[in-house]
């Protein structure tokens, strides 16, 4: 069996798995595809109008279904939402199906990044930091167990963390006899 040249991206919301993948994807001649926006796509709706009316429940089994769709692609930069890793199976078809990424960043960066972001359904609280940190110490031991390579996602540039990730993907697919190594555009 080939390996799978899949890149998926895993990290809480705010991470950079968006601006990661779209300039990786760009990078290595790869397609860039975001789960989320592939379920508004498909949905008709946005993301909190989903949770309003099938809660959060509800929402994750649409993004089972999604994950489950995207993962059997070829050749794509999958960004993942915040909380894929929560279902079992998608941490199962993430690391069967391509090499994980999880874009480690702190909730206090994280919360810089998306306090002006309406569109993140969890975070409509009163203290959106202390639901950050909630989200961190509940799924940082998921994504840590899908990944295959873990890259911190504080305040280096999106073309720093890029060209760090494309070397550590480039290193870990040499090591594994992966026919995709070597593929990093110059």
């Amino acid at each position: 069996m080939i390996p799978s040249c899949n890149i998926f991206l895993v990290g809480l919301m705010g991470s950079g798995k968006t601006t990661i993948g779209k300039l990786l994807a760009r990078q290595r001649g790869l397609e860039f595809v975001d789960s989320d926006h592939e379920i508004v796509a498909r949905c008709g709706v946005s993301i909190p109008t989903i949770f309003e009316i099938e809660g959060e429940a509800g929402f994750r089994r649409r993004e089972i279904c999604m994950i489950d769709e995207l993962t059997q692609r070829q050749g794509i930069v999958l960004a993942t939402g915040g909380g894929a890793v929560l279902a079992a199976e998608n941490r199962e078809r993430l690391k069967a199906r391509g090499t994980v990424v999880y874009l480690r960043c702190q909730p206090q960066e994280l919360f810089l990044r998306t306090r002006h972001d309406r569109n993140r359904p969890l975070l409509q609280t009163e203290d959106p930091l202390q639901r950050l940190r909630e989200l961190y110490a509940a799924r940082h031991a998921l994504y840590l167990q899908t990944a295959d390579i873990v890259l911190d996602s504080g305040r280096q540039s999106a073309q720093s963390l890029v060209r760090r990730l494309a070397n550590s993907l480039d290193l870990a697919a040499v090591g594994a006899n992966d026919p995709c190594a070597g593929s990093l555009a110059s």
